[in-house]
């Protein structure tokens, strides 16, 4: 593509007035992208001072009499440090943790690791883990605690879907919290069983709690340990911020002791989880718009509507193509949701809903419509986190309801081999439809949900470009026409995610005033084949003017 070279500042800068309480540094050589307002430009020069951004330019910027600290670059391409609009910092910790059964593609190599594992771990009460997928496997059925039993009975297991909406037990973990054949399924939640009505291991959505409510909570050391590992990951990945899809009073007090000790290398926009307890305690002095120089925030809240496309969780107005009968999860009714939108808001916080299906999609945006016609429009950005199923005829109410579309490409890119069995060929035309959703003017905030998806963001860019999986498939990729174009996919991963956290005046470019969050990456994200986006490394990651990784 043809860059567009240009000075952003036409202020002077002194370099020769730096003090010695003055941190300056000048960016040479750089191969430099930005937006400035919609357009794309690029820059060779970066001057940054006390953190934050002074000018990005042409090589005219640079003055070799500077007394800045001075950084070749040695044309290597640079960004704005990339934001995910949608993770799970802890989940992502705890994941390198416990056992990680992520992308494993039979259920003979799943129980293998699990066994490997336990084995190894001998001094642990229960075997925990995340990440496994039965659709990825030959059989595509859900797994069962007999399965389990074969590699761990001594001990109880609980292993939660890659998805977060579905987790596997072993007969130890079940007898520990009374599963019998008269346990009811609860609202929002499904019990796995047999032809003779006994539950067969897996516990989906709201049935998760049964085993949850017993499974020990992690220690002190355990949180700190687990941050401090999803820290180090989303540093190397070259994320500088994260949208924290909910989060508890425990972790919102770790996350300000971080703050305070300086060890927060990647921002987190905080979303408190749900409207109860935890909302009542962490609300009690109102939105946190920023602590400790924006490296925290705590304005949003993060409620979930219905469950997930792969366990056929997710809420659909019709039954699930491939399986007759079942319509999935809607966790609370109508008027239910409707009061705790109506407390969040009411309260000054943005509201962000996690919507999967159709029919969740639907009832949330009515929702949002009384909290409108109440309130009137506050300026809040709610927030409809994923709406990955919606009916065309829902998809003009984000727009009408000024709502933010919270989107994951990689979740098209993984559901892509079982989203039309679930659905059909007519829903699906309202299924991952990014073009839609921009052609609207709604603005479209990309992230992972990790540790769903990875947490690599240029996974994600490479999805929103190709829609295509690693190997290139599928030719032309799927569904192209609701394809992002490169700049497209990076507004949505720079200032589209900073603007849907209130927070495009100082993050999201790299332009005056801004903090000087940036990465480093080993290639021309504009130049590469397609086929590359997703093989690129971070070589490093900045925030606030301070290197927090490096390759």
């Amino acid at each position: 593509m043809k860059k567009i070279l240009i000075t952003l500042f036409a202020f002077a800068v002194t370099i020769s007035a730096c003090t010695n309480d003055t941190d300056q540094k000048t960016f040479i050589n750089a191969n430099g992208y930005t937006f400035s307002g919609d357009s794309l430009i690029s820059f060779e020069t970066m001057i940054i001072e006390n953190g934050k951004i002074v000018q990005v330019g042409g090589s005219e910027l640079f003055d070799e009499s500077t007394e800045a600290e001075v950084i070749d670059l040695e044309g290597k391409t640079v960004l704005p440090g990339l934001i995910d609009a949608h993770g799970h910092v802890m989940g992502l910790g705890y994941q390198e943790l416990n056992v990680n059964l992520a992308g494993i593609e039979t259920l003979e190599a799943t129980l293998d690791t699990i066994k490997a594992y336990a084995e190894a771990n001998p001094e642990l009460e229960w075997i925990q883990g995340r990440g496994w997928n039965q659709t990825l496997w030959p059989e595509n059925e859900f797994p069962t605690a007999a399965d389990l039993d074969k590699v761990v009975d001594d001990r109880p297991v609980w292993l939660t879907r890659v998805d977060g909406h579905a987790a596997w037990a072993n007969t130890k973990a079940m007898e520990l919290a009374g599963i019998s054949k008269e346990t009811p399924d609860p609202q929002g939640g499904k019990i796995i069983r047999d032809r003779a009505g006994n539950a067969t291991g897996v516990f989906v959505d709201a049935a998760e709690n049964y085993i949850q409510q017993i499974v020990p909570e992690p220690t002190e050391v355990e949180m700190e340990l687990a941050l401090e590992k999803a820290l180090e990951q989303m540093a190397r990945m070259g994320l500088t911020s994260v949208h924290d899809a909910g989060i508890g009073v425990d972790t919102w007090n770790l996350y300000k002791e971080f703050a305070d000790a300086g060890k927060m290398t990647t921002r987190i926009y905080a979303m408190i989880g749900g409207t109860g307890n935890a909302f009542d305690e962490l609300s009690e002095n109102g939105p946190i718009d920023s602590y400790a120089n924006d490296r925290l925030a705590l304005r949003s809240v993060k409620i979930s509507s219905d469950g997930a496309l792969g366990s056929r969780g997710a809420a659909m107005k019709e039954p699930y193509s491939d399986d007759p009968g079942n319509r999935g999860l809607l966790f609370y009714d109508q008027e239910e949701l409707n009061e705790m939108v109506m407390k969040s808001v009411g309260e000054g916080y943005q509201t962000n809903i996690h919507a999967i299906g159709d029919r969740a999609n639907d009832v949330v945006l009515n929702a949002f419509e009384k909290a409108k016609e109440e309130y009137g429009d506050q300026g809040l950005r709610h927030r409809i986190e994923h709406a990955q199923i919606v009916s065309l005829e829902d998809i003009p109410r984000f727009a009408e309801l000024d709502l933010i579309a919270s989107m994951q490409a990689t979740h098209a890119t993984s559901d892509m081999n079982m989203a039309v069995d679930r659905v059909g060929p007519d829903r699906i035309k309202g299924g991952y439809a990014w073009q839609k959703f921009l052609d609207q003017g709604t603005i479209i905030a990309n992230g992972s949900d990790f540790p769903v998806e990875h947490s690599n963001p240029f996974y994600g860019l490479y999805s929103s470009v190709t829609r295509q999986d690693h190997e290139g498939n599928p030719p032309g990729g799927w569904y192209p026409e609701e394809a992002l174009s490169r700049k497209e996919a990076l507004k949505s991963f720079t200032i589209n995610a900073a603007y849907a956290a209130h927070q495009e005046d100082i993050l999201g470019t790299l332009e005056e005033g801004k903090w000087a969050d940036f990465i480093v990456i080993d290639r021309d994200l504009f130049e590469v084949p397609a086929i590359e986006i997703w093989q690129t490394n971070v070589l490093q990651t900045w925030v606030a003017g301070e290197k927090v990784y490096e390759e």
